[in-house]
């Protein structure tokens, strides 16, 4: 199966370290990252798509995350 993750974090290291993490365990970049300006927190919002080859069917029940 293929899976998809969309990963989303305020602009702040913690999305860099987010988006390594799912690098480093085999998740792949998938377009480019977007920005949006939160405007009821007044905070840049950072986001990217991912995906993985994995094995087995996919199931709404699967936590992607883990994989």
């Amino acid at each position: 199966m293929r899976a998809y993750r969309f990963l989303t974090e305020d602009d702040t290291s913690d999305f860099c370290h987010k988006v390594s993490g799912a690098l480093s365990n085999g998740w792949v970049l998938y377009g480019p990252p977007t920005y949006a300006f939160d405007a009821v927190r007044g905070v840049m919002r950072c986001g990217q798509a991912v995906m993985k080859d994995a094995p087995g069917d996919y199931s709404p029940d699967i936590k992607l995350g883990n994989l």
